[in-house]
């Protein structure tokens, strides 16, 4: 059973920066593709940022220039490195994994941790 831990969330102001860490354990497929999604309060669960196994890398407008995903594949963690964080990134975060594997589709999330910017 794979399991997803988020760390790194809190309140910063905006300006501000916050890395998140996403750590795993359970066993990966080895081509696979993690990621942080975010929601608001009010809204839908949104994508962030999401990395592939192979480095292929695909980020939300909102957050092109200042997020940086970047993962350790040996470790099965994800990070993401968020910098001139505004307001409007206030949200709970998300740390999401999947796969197809022999046609079957795996999906896993973290509990989330919480971001909070101020202004």
């Amino acid at each position: 059973q794979v399991q997803l831990v988020e760390s790194g969330g809190g309140l910063v102001q905006a300006g501000g920066s916050l890395r998140l860490s996403c750590s795993a354990s359970g066993t990966f497929n080895r081509s696979n593709t993690m990621g942080w999604y975010r929601q608001a309060p009010g809204k839908q669960r949104e994508l962030v940022a999401t990395l592939t196994s192979g480095g292929s890398t695909n980020y939300a407008d909102s957050v092109k220039g200042r997020f940086t995903i970047s993962r350790d594949s040996a470790k099965n963690a994800v990070y993401l490195q968020m910098n001139s964080l505004e307001p409007e990134d206030t949200a709970v975060y998300y740390c999401h994994a999947r796969w197809l594997r022999l046609g079957r589709r795996s999906e896993y999330w973290g509990q989330g941790t919480q971001v909070t910017v101020s202004s």
